[in-house]
């Protein structure tokens, strides 16, 4: 089946230099179809408006694999219980704190705990020194979430900020195809 790639950004945005603007860029290149969209008022974001906005861009878009920043993990996670949809993959990159106290974004927290991420497959990312998650919050989410990790070190928020205008291992991700083999007996 063909993948189809939508790619969540944060508060702000994702612009160019971001990890997430060159994933888009680089799933062009090699033809896979993506949607990057611009979450409505992105500096000052209202968890409705973006759910809405969201479940209308899955239900025209028909993703397979989602990929989340930051403020997109917390969405994804008030989205799971609305969504009739199973992903092939999801990765969460940078999820933050369940306590986050960041005005502009007070209405997303608390956030909850999904039993079910809709996604056969699934991957966070997380730093050592990220700001709006220490690694012991992580690891807490993670086991919670029951998925696998990635560490990065010193990483920051795994953004343009912190360095990161591209993040590699986010598209051979995507790429990967899981083969199984069957065992003669």
């Amino acid at each position: 089946m063909e993948k189809r790639v939508l790619i969540l950004h944060g508060l702000g945005g994702s612009d160019y230099p971001h990890w997430q603007a060159h994933l888009a860029i680089d799933l062009i290149k090699q033809n896979t179809p993506m949607s990057f969209p611009a979450l409505p008022n992105r500096d000052n974001p209202s968890l409705q408006k973006w759910k809405e906005f969201v479940k209308k861009e899955i239900e025209n878009f028909k993703p397979t694999v989602v990929v989340c920043h930051s403020l997109a993990n917390i969405l994804w996670f008030h989205l799971c219980e609305e969504l009739e949809i199973s992903l092939d993959k999801l990765m969460l990159v940078a999820p933050v704190r369940i306590t986050c106290d960041i005005k502009e974004i007070k209405e997303f927290f608390p956030y909850p705990i999904p039993q079910d991420l809709k996604s056969k497959e699934v991957i966070m990312a997380a730093s050592t020194n990220d700001p709006y998650m220490n690694v012991e919050e992580a690891i807490r989410l993670q086991s919670k979430l029951k998925v696998g990790m990635k560490l990065l070190e010193e990483a920051g928020h795994i953004n343009a900020a912190s360095g990161y205008g591209k993040l590699d291992c986010a598209l051979d991700w995507i790429n990967k195809e899981e083969e199984c083999e069957e065992e003669n007996h």
